[in-house]
């Protein structure tokens, strides 16, 4: 699957009949070109993640980079990432790397509380 399909299933696991009312994915574009992503993490199981920030192209390495730049971080409640014009899907995958890696940690905490149950 590719990182837009990915992003469509996290998003729909998400959806509870509350969350989505309040909350979401926001992608819009960027005038310098390029993109803008900002995912809210609030009430899903990345509220409480520690996310650290990648980033590359900017700052003294941007003045080269032209497109080839991206930032991902953690705002408050929010997974933001800013890329050149071909970076979406790359902000997406890091996004969901992320989501993906504490998702399996949940599922390994969660099958340790099993067994001690047992």
């Amino acid at each position: 699957m590719n990182p837009y399909s990915n992003i469509q299933n996290w998003y729909h696991s998400q959806c509870n009949g509350d969350w989505e009312h309040s909350y979401g994915i926001k992608i819009g574009n960027l005038d310098n070109p390029g993109w803008d992503v900002k995912i809210d993490l609030i009430d899903t199981e990345l509220e409480d993640a520690i996310f650290q920030e990648i980033s590359y192209g900017i700052g003294d390495d941007g003045h080269d980079s032209g497109d080839n730049w991206m930032i991902c971080k953690r705002v408050g409640n929010t997974f933001e990432g800013f890329g050149g014009t071909f970076k979406l899907d790359e902000i997406l995958q890091v996004f969901l790397d992320w989501a993906n890696k504490k998702s399996k940690e949940a599922e390994q905490v969660g099958a340790g509380d099993a067994e001690e149950a047992v």
